[in-house]
């Protein structure tokens, strides 16, 4: 199987990168960088790896989608996404591609597979509630997978579709995972291969429940991509009753408790009216 890798840039730490590219090399997998970056990075880019630059910041979704278009017009056959500080081993890599070959034979309606995400803040696998065990294999089947360590298979794309750049940020890798199994494909996670990954800035807990935390800024994709997924009826009905009902209590913690709180609250605000308004893209300041 013919295998790429994607891996989305900002400001990205430019020792760390070169590692992930060493890795990917050493296991055969042709390299694709998509940096949102203001400045190019395009020096410091290995020549076997392709660059993609996008200063005017697109988001997620679309370097993500540019990543992949590169690829299957090359004729690969699946492709890794990973974040700019994701972790890499010949373990995760190949563990993946070899799990994804052999769940093809067992069932080809498979779409993507991922790793059991280890949390790095506290070091715990972050494996989902509702999971569906593959009868005579290694791996679960789920709603949904992070995009960072996903490996998806491109020839299933004409059906499923690209991911959506109307969400920008945030939301993006579940949305997609969604509606493939609406379309008949399933999601796996493999049991045994694990990444370790840290999602946002910090976790903190207060009245017995942990909280996220990241940029300001992200608060306002984070609340306004959950009233626009919550109009979409392929999205789990379990997922959009509970972000809802959190709204507000994330407002109130990240308004009064955490740091920054005045400009916290105000990016929330700003997401829960586009949200109602349907708005998509990059925030309108």
């Amino acid at each position: 199987m013919k295998t790429g890798a994607i891996i989305i840039l900002y400001n990205p730490d430019t020792p760390h990168l070169l590692e992930m590219v060493e890795a990917l090399t050493a296991c055969n997998i042709h390299t694709v960088l998509v940096d949102n970056s203001a400045e190019s990075h395009a020096g410091i880019v290995p020549e076997h790896a392709d660059y993609l630059h996008f200063p005017e910041n697109v988001g997620i979704a679309a370097a993500q989608n540019a990543g992949i278009v590169n690829l299957k017009t090359a004729s690969f056959d699946a492709a890794f996404v990973f974040d700019q500080d994701s972790h890499l081993s010949h373990a995760l890599l190949l563990g993946l591609v070899n799990q994804l070959e052999a769940e093809m034979q067992r069932n080809p309606s498979v779409a993507a597979i991922g790793p059991t995400v280890i949390c790095g803040f506290n070091n715990t696998a972050q494996i989902p509630r509702f999971k569906q065990l593959q009868q005579g294999s290694n791996v679960i089947q789920v709603n949904q997978i992070i995009a960072s360590g996903m490996l998806m298979l491109l020839t299933h794309l004409d059906t499923i579709g690209l991911k959506d750049e109307t969400l920008f940020i945030d939301g993006v890798d579940h949305e997609w995972c969604w509606r493939a199994r609406n379309k008949g494909f399933c999601i796996l996670m493999a049991k045994d291969i694990p990444m370790f990954h840290k999602q946002g800035d910090a976790r903190h807990t207060y009245l017995g429940i942990t909280f996220k935390r990241g940029a300001p800024i992200r608060l306002y994709y984070q609340v306004r991509n959950v009233l626009k997924l919550c109009r979409r009826g392929y999205v789990p009905l379990r997922w959009k009753v509970k972000n809802l009902l959190a709204l507000p209590v994330r407002w109130l913690v990240n308004r009064f408790l955490f740091p920054e709180g005045q400009i916290r609250g105000k990016y929330t605000v700003m997401g829960i009216r586009d949200g109602i308004m349907n708005r998509s893209g990059k925030i309108r300041l």
